[in-house]
């Protein structure tokens, strides 16, 4: 397991495990709860478990004080056509209220800027709620950019099911066709 000092006293990021699914999913809460959507969150600690360490859809680090975790962040590479390499985005960042505004959160988005730009890649995204003042406030302190021209889609639930069953449908009905002769 790869610790990283920050430089702030007894302030170390480390890489996730298995053991630490439970403070994972608290944080997910906590945070889901902080930003008025707890109601919302489906994950529990048998999905995160398979999906962050059995399938690898997604990589966790543990920002802890002097051994204690108080934040984390859950982040995945994703690829800019546009820059021909990749990126990493930022799904969730949390730091416990008690640990706020003191450098902790700066040192765990350097910390991705880092593993970021050590994997060549050419972007660091996240999304941020508009009601989130405080967050928005601390990424433009960081010279981040707001992706005002850009709007985010998303498919899910019925929709999501209902599109891959159309796909399978026409590859049936593909399959059924009979081949054009060519005279």
């Amino acid at each position: 397991m790869s610790v990283h000092e920050t430089g702030l006293k007894g302030y170390t990021i480390r890489d996730a495990n298995r053991e630490d699914t439970k403070q994972i999913v608290q944080f997910i809460r906590d945070l889901a709860d902080y930003e008025g959507f707890l109601h919302e969150v489906k994950a529990t600690e048998e999905i995160i478990e398979q999906s962050v360490f059995d399938e690898g859809a997604a990589n966790v680090v543990m920002a802890e004080l002097d051994g204690k975790p108080i934040g984390f962040a859950l982040f995945f590479y994703n690829f800019s056509t546009f820059e021909g390499r990749p990126g990493l985005y930022l799904e969730d960042l949390y730091i416990q209220p008690e640990y706020r505004n003191r450098g902790y959160g700066k040192k765990l988005l350097e910390f991705l800027a880092h593993k970021a730009h050590s994997r060549n890649c050419k972007r660091f995204e996240w999304w941020c709620l508009d009601t989130n003042t405080p967050s928005y406030q601390f990424y433009k302190g960081l010279d981040a950019e707001d992706m005002v021209d850009w709007t985010v889609f998303r498919i899910d639930g019925d929709t999501l099911i209902n599109m891959s069953r159309d796909f399978e449908e026409g590859q049936k009905k593909a399959k059924r066709a009979k081949p054009i002769q060519i005279k």
